[in-house]
């Protein structure tokens, strides 16, 4: 029960980070984002991801249990992916701002 109830906690955190990686990919700011939340967000899933592969009882039962340590990848993912676009979108920022310099 404990794994499901993870499941549902780590699905619902993920379901805003598709379409918050599309916001930060369309609108072409950072402006609004703030790198260390996602920094500490970032580390959050990874002591998830080494919490599973070290927790020995878990890993025993893997077959059984694989899809709980899949939505804590994921989860890295995205948040991986939108920490890119931040840089990216800190850039394009720069280059507006030397332009509207000019």
């Amino acid at each position: 029960m404990s794994e499901i109830l993870e499941v549902v906690m780590i699905v619902l955190f993920g379901a805003s980070w598709p379409a918050n990686v599309m916001r930060s990919y369309k609108s072409r700011t950072a402006k609004g984002k703030s790198l260390m939340f996602l920094v500490l967000i970032e580390i959050g899933y990874a002591a998830g991801i080494v919490s599973k592969l070290t927790n020995t009882a878990y890993m025993a039962d893997f077959g059984k249990k694989w899809y709980v340590l899949i939505f804590y990848c994921l989860n890295f993912i995205m948040v991986g992916t939108d920490m890119i676009l931040y840089f990216r979108n800190k850039k394009l920022d720069a280059q507006r701002d030397a332009e509207a310099v000019k």
